[in-house]
């Protein structure tokens, strides 16, 4: 009888592994098709089968799949990734395989669609305008009103988001931009969006079902690099109705509602408004996990695969977790206590992403990231306490490159 497998488009440093090892768990031959398999150490590491194809090629992909066919029983493909998901899609279609709706993952990855559908909705999101060149992008905000937040229309990760709080970084900015330093993922189109204030929330969600809310926030501004997180989020059961009734709106402008989507909210003066709606896991599932006891990661595998998933919880526990992120650019000497943080009771789990002689480069987004701290117990001051202490212990040293003439 051929093996059962599972094939993975691409990975992610976050929640890769974890796809790799639920599939294994659930007895399925995990395969990774990626246009560079060496980018994700995990594969080297578990000695996961792995095929270079180039992924943004769908004919490519249908061949390596039709190609696997003949000797794997394919029980089903999906991705952690935003950037391919729409692809997965469409090769489940093919394949006639349990899948999200291509259409619609396409229109959520494009942010100013997605704005679009949201906003015919009637669903609260920031003022926005859709600019082009620098001369839109200065008439934008001048209707809108500064601070503004530039984004491109296509992207993750916070990659080339930047909130511009006067006209000098609206033009540096909108430099970067458009002058070549920016790696676009499509032709460039610049989102130009009003700074919704107030206090960080988003929903975990599996089909139509809301499994959570957390609390989060970010690094220091002009930038939006997550650093910390709390799940559940302490809020009032009227706030939480809001925020849960309000997402399944989204689904429903999008025609999402098929596996995994998490949303991002600010509570501002007027209320919750949606920030962004992603068509995937968030990027960690582990405070979902300690808290609630349901792993995500294996609930959606479940529906990929035909089996039916279970999404109850199994505990009430509160988790908290905090990104390691450099204050400075340069060279990391060093950076240890790790592993005497990992050790105190309640610490879940100490991930570094640099080794020691690793040239430090802080752009703003996801991967600025040194490493993270998660914790959890049954209680919250407990749970904050417990991840203070683990995250003191852990220490660093960068050394700044040196500047021209030294």
């Amino acid at each position: 009888m051929a093996k059962r497998a599972l094939i993975l488009i691409e990975g992610t440093r976050s929640n890769g592994a974890r796809y790799v090892k639920a599939a294994q768990r659930l007895g399925l031959h995990p395969i990774t098709l990626s246009a560079d398999p060496a980018q994700y150490n995990y594969l080297a590491a578990e000695n996961i089968e792995a095929i270079r194809v180039d992924t943004n090629n769908l004919d490519a992909l249908f061949r390596e799949c039709s190609r696997l066919a003949a000797t794997y029983d394919i029980a089903g493909i999906t991705s952690a990734k935003e950037e391919v998901y729409a692809t997965v899609g469409k090769l489940c279609l093919h394949f006639d395989l349990p899948g999200p709706n291509p259409a619609s993952i396409e229109r959520c990855c494009d942010k100013f669609t997605q704005r679009q559908l949201l906003a015919e909705a009637g669903v609260p999101i920031p003022a926005y305008r859709l600019a082009a060149n620098a001369t839109d992008v200065e008439s934008a905000a001048a209707e809108i009103g500064l601070p503004v937040i530039l984004k491109p229309a296509v992207g993750i990760g916070s990659s080339g988001v930047r909130l511009c709080r006067d006209v000098d970084e609206l033009t540096e900015h909108t430099t970067y931009l458009l002058g070549g330093k920016h790696i676009w993922r499509s032709p460039p189109r610049i989102l130009v969006e009003e700074f919704a204030h107030g206090p960080l929330y988003w929903t975990y969600i599996m089909g139509n079902e809301i499994i959570g809310i957390e609390a989060a926030d970010f690094g220091p501004l002009p930038y939006f690099v997550y650093r910390e997180g709390i799940f559940p989020a302490a809020l009032t059961d009227d706030e939480h109705e809001r925020i849960a009734d309000l997402s399944l709106s989204c689904l429903r402008a999008l025609g999402l509602g098929w596996g995994p989507t998490n949303i991002e909210f600010r509570w501002t003066k007027l209320g919750p408004v949606v920030i962004e709606v992603n068509p995937r896991l968030a990027g960690g599932t582990q405070p979902v996990q300690l808290a609630y006891g349901i792993d995500l990661v294996t609930e959606h595998i479940k529906l990929v695969i035909g089996d039916e998933w279970d999404l109850r919880k199994r505990h009430s526990h509160t988790s908290a977790w905090r990104c390691l992120l450099p204050d400075r650019d340069g060279t990391l000497d060093w950076i240890n206590g790790d592993g005497r943080a990992a050790a105190i009771p309640g610490v879940a789990e100490v991930k570094l992403f640099v080794k020691p002689k690793t040239p430090i480069v802080r752009n703003g987004d996801y991967q600025d990231a040194m490493g993270f701290v998660i914790a959890a117990s049954p209680n919250l001051a407990h749970t904050k306490a417990i991840l203070q202490r683990a995250v003191d212990l852990i220490n660093w040293s960068i050394t700044p490159f040196p500047t021209r003439g030294e």
